[in-house]
């Protein structure tokens, strides 16, 4: 049976909700973030802002720089949780096999409804119905748009629903797959960062092409990636639609308008996370084994450090006890600090055993 893998991504998610909310918001260069006078980053930017390079996780200082009309309005999160809920609602219409990888993008994996098809290609075209019909119902219910690309594996399809962007819709055949890739950057290969990309490029391998047709070693440059980058730069992918619904992690940051290694402040911040991270848990039902600090200093450097107990975390109370233990053992306040966070992860039922705090 061939495989037939949609990904769906909404089109400037955060900026889109806004603008659909506030008419005003419409047709403007708008950027989801904090105001550019305060500390903080750009969470999303709409297309207009992006004409003028503003892109996520910029400092809002730099984007307000870049796009001088630029409109910064406060993130409304749960707002977006909410709209992604009835987005998925929508997807799950159409099949059960879906892998939320965020709250504005899922994998689907739709191959049952063409078992009929033998031909991988025309099982990909014969899906394309199917995925207009999505981005119709999401179009409809929500005023928003999305992408969606089609292929036989989820790097392909990723690649696929990137393409034509805002309100795309393609498909990539496996007899046109290799073709498709040659053009493309090394970096657009999943897996490939900016550090494996330019090694890559310092060999000279600039495009998918390159890769395609050198028979050099990678393993300089990829290490053990190197197998899986000469497939995926063949289209092949073998990870299936993860629809375990399980978390993985959960996590709070704060940062500071002024750096400060007041403690006080970082205590009260700590306590505030804690709070956050716990009732996370709580809604889940989950406890954690694993709790992480992380620090940010003036320069950028950032450090983590982590434990781990024998028993479930779930409380506020011992979760900010323990990042506070990680902050005194690794002596991390020894300057001022941009960012405080709290990281929860090996999350597990909570009602397994009874906690025991390290000494």
């Amino acid at each position: 049976m061939p495989r037939v893998i949609m990904h769906m991504d909404m089109d400037a998610f955060f900026a889109s909700v806004e603008q659909r909310d506030n008419p005003a918001y419409r047709g403007k260069p708008l950027i989801v973030g904090s105001p550019p006078d305060q500390r903080g980053v750009v969470c999303a930017a709409s297309y207009e802002a992006r004409t003028f390079k503003v892109r996520s996780a910029m400092p809002s200082r730099t984007a307000a720089r870049l796009c001088p009309e630029g409109i910064f309005v406060r993130p409304r999160m749960e707002a977006y949780r909410a709209e992604s809920a009835r987005i998925m609602t929508i997807l799950h219409e159409f099949t059960p096999l879906i892998e939320r990888v965020s709250v504005d993008e899922a994998y689907l994996d739709v191959s049952e409804h063409f078992v009929t098809i033998e031909d991988a290609d025309a099982a990909i075209e014969a899906a394309r119905p199917m995925a207009a019909e999505i981005k119709r119902r999401i179009r409809h219910e929500c005023q928003l748009t999305a992408s969606v690309g089609i292929s036989s594996n989820k790097f392909l399809a990723k690649l696929a629903s990137d393409f034509e962007k805002p309100d795309g819709l393609t498909a990539i055949k496996d007899s046109d797959k290799v073709a498709f890739l040659r053009p493309l950057p090394v970096g657009a290969i999943h897996g490939v960062g900016p550090v494996t990309a330019q090694g890559l490029q310092a060999l000279g391998l600039m495009t998918i092409g390159d890769l395609q047709d050198t028979a050099r070693p990678l393993e300089e440059v990829a290490g053990s990636f190197a197998t899986r980058l000469r497939e995926r730069a063949f289209g092949n992918d073998d990870r299936p639609v993860d629809i375990s619904d399980e978390r993985k992690s959960i996590s709070a940051e704060n940062t500071f308008l002024n750096d400060t290694d007041s403690r006080p402040v970082l205590r009260a911040a700590l306590k505030e996370m804690a709070l956050d991270v716990s009732q996370t848990l709580a809604k889940h039902g989950l406890g954690a084994l694993t709790i992480q600090v992380k620090v940010r200093y003036s320069d950028f450097t950032t450090l983590t450090r982590q434990l781990r107990v024998e028993e479930p975390v779930t409380s506020d109370r011992d979760i900010y006890r323990l990042a506070c233990f990680l902050l005194a053992r690794h002596r991390l306040v020894t300057a001022p600090l941009r960012l405080i966070g709290i990281g929860l992860s090996t999350l597990m039922d909570p009602h397994q055993k009874q906690l025991k705090l390290p000494i």
